[in-house]
């Protein structure tokens, strides 16, 4: 088996100072991607973007289907692009190959057709073919999409993302020729909330919101800038330092993975998380299901098999707080908000 790997330095993951809740919202979602992607809103200069490209160093490699441009599964039919299938149907062997987790940066200009990919209906017309051109959907399949500044891309095109995310296919139609291919991914957006805020459906369609704030104490100020100097000055020094650290967070992902079908919660404990929903006046049923598939996903990375009143408390201000309706007159948090009303529900301290 051929393996393909890169061989550029990425920050790693557990030297990051902070972001702990940014962290762990990326963590879960990599354990359980069912969960629906994350939202990272904060200031300027934040790391966003490492962290963002830090945890993909993190994910092990997968294994596709040698030359298929969607990274098709060779075991599992469902994330089989139709070429594939097709060469299955024939007795075509497939020649299979190791690469690292896709991760995909959609540039701030994008066009529908450089996302969703291409038909060149000519060659189509002319030829008999489906000449279809792949675009970054396919690239980012099975692997993690990340979009910076989402809340300045086109609101049709957010759409288009969040529709692939939550599907796991990709379909283009052009001219009565009509294409499908998977689209599975993990949808990562950030944005600065003093450039605008996504509108309220489309924010609702994350599954978590993660805000992050500029460190404010001085130590921790020049810890963040010291460990930026050491990575700069020697990457592969740096990155052997975290090694074991890395290593032991991806057995944990990967267990957590495993363990996540084993993880219980009880209905009582659903039945409070949807009175919190109620209570805060969330629209759908959305916020129930982020709420409960998170708690599982923290339990499952602590190796533990019950969702307690804790877990929750843990996740449900990160699934909730960008699905309330805001008042224009609040400028309270509305994390704050969230957890007033779970320790009402669970009178709890």
């Amino acid at each position: 088996m051929n393996k393909k790997t890169s061989s550029r330095p990425v920050f790693p993951f557990t030297s990051i100072v902070g972001q702990e809740e940014m962290k762990l919202s990326l963590i879960l979602n990599v354990i359980d991607p069912k969960i629906g992607g994350v939202m990272i809103m904060g200031d300027r200069g934040t790391g966003k973007s490492t962290i963002v490209r830090a945890l993909v160093d993190l994910l092990p490699p997968i294994e596709v289907v040698e030359n298929d441009p969607y990274n098709s599964d060779p075991y599992d039919p469902e994330q089989m692009s139709y070429e594939v299938l097709e060469k299955i149907k024939n007795n075509e062997k497939l020649s299979i190959v190791e690469i690292q987790t896709p991760m995909v940066d959609l540039p701030l200009g994008a066009t529908e057709d450089r996302v969703c990919g291409t038909i060149n209906i000519e060659k189509a017309i002319s030829e008999g073919l489906k000449a279809f051109e792949p675009g970054l959907l396919a690239q980012a399949n099975r692997g993690i999409l990340y979009v910076d500044e989402v809340n300045l891309l086109d609101d049709h095109l957010v759409d288009v993302l969040l529709d692939s995310a939550a599907s796991g296919w990709n379909t283009v139609e052009r001219e009565g020729i009509s294409i499908c291919h998977p689209a599975k991914f993990i949808l990562i957006g950030s944005g600065n909330p003093e450039e605008g805020e996504l509108r309220p459906q489309l924010l609702d369609r994350f599954g978590m919101h993660a805000q992050i704030k500029t460190v404010k104490e001085p130590n921790l100020r020049v810890k963040i800038v010291q460990q930026r100097e050491l990575f700069e000055r020697n990457p592969i020094e740096f990155k052997n330092k975290y090694k074991d650290e890395q290593e032991k967070l991806t057995d944990r992902i990967l267990t957590a993975r495993k363990k996540l079908k084993e993880v219980n919660i009880s209905y009582e404990l659903l039945e409070k998380i949807s009175q919190i929903c109620s209570e805060l006046n969330v629209d759908g049923l959305r916020g129930d299901l982020v709420t409960n598939r998170a708690s599982k996903a923290l339990v499952a990375f602590e190796g533990r098999n019950e969702v307690t009143p804790k877990d929750i408390f843990t996740v449900i201000t990160l699934c909730l707080r960008h699905r309330l309706r805001k008042d224009p007159l609040e400028s309270m948090d509305s994390g704050y908000k969230v957890q007033q009303v779970f320790k009402k529900v669970f009178e709890y301290e």
